[in-house]
């Protein structure tokens, strides 16, 4: 088996407009787009599972892992929410960006130049966000096993990926790449989308229990993404270690 889950081509795909990461109106504005619905559903999500009490920082103290952070768009929010936050990356130029980023904004943030396979720490996290990014790696079932063993027993892992369907096919690569140019040509490949079922299996293979799953869509209207019904596309999932 395969034990290292590094795409030395989607790292340099990324690393090549790593300085684009927080412009809002650069090669990353539909992350930006997609990071409010994010936030909002891993913050309740957490606080629920875990039955935090709802303050201004209802994080406080809750170990984060951050995998394929880029330059920090989810890992700020979940540390000014009062988390403690380690995001991770292949890329050396993704982490320079996000550390530049959090020093700017006084946020103490700890990036590391890693893959779940080779990250060294003492301890095992609460949560840990695997967002946008099992779609990029090579061998899932080995980089989910390695998340696995990060996290420790009863935390949360979200995963949030895109469904191997005709449908995102035709939405996430024809139509937001090569139509409305919203993605760089060759952002995703189809081949690499991942059904739920065969996400739920993996997961449950390493004592990983789906607790919710749900979809996500944008309103070309609102300019917006919501939660959905509709998994056909992009969906999330929450799951429980035992």
């Amino acid at each position: 088996m395969k034990t290292n889950t590094i795409n030395k081509k989607e790292i340099e795909k990324f690393s090549k407009i790593a300085e684009e990461w927080w412009n809002p109106e650069g090669k990353f504005k539909p992350l930006h787009k997609f990071n409010p619905i994010r936030i909002s559903y891993i913050k309740n999500n957490i606080i629920d599972t875990l039955n935090l009490e709802i303050t201004k920082k209802p994080l406080n103290k809750i170990k984060i892992l951050d995998i394929g952070c880029g330059g920090g768009l989810l890992s700020e929010p979940m540390s000014r929410l009062g988390a403690d936050v380690v995001g991770i990356d292949a890329s050396e130029k993704n982490i320079k960006v996000a550390e530049l980023h959090a020093k700017k904004n006084n946020l103490d943030i700890k990036y590391i130049c890693a893959s779940p396979e080779n990250l060294k720490t003492d301890y095992k996290f609460d949560v840990i966000l695997n967002m946008e990014i099992i779609e990029h790696v090579d061998n899932i079932d080995f980089f989910l096993k390695s998340c696995s063993h990060l996290l420790k027993k009863n935390g949360i892992m979200f995963v949030a990926t895109l469904n191997k369907t005709l449908k995102s096919y035709v939405f996430a690569i024809i139509g937001a790449e090569y139509i409305m140019r919203w993605l760089p040509i060759g952002t995703h490949s189809w081949e690499k989308f991942v059904r739920p079922d065969d996400l739920i299996k993996i997961l449950k293979s390493y004592n990983l229990e789906l607790n919710e799953l749900t979809g996500m869509k944008f309103n070309l209207i609102r300019d917006e993404w919501s939660l959905s019904s509709d998994k056909s596309v992009n969906y999330i999932g929450k799951f429980i270690k035992n």
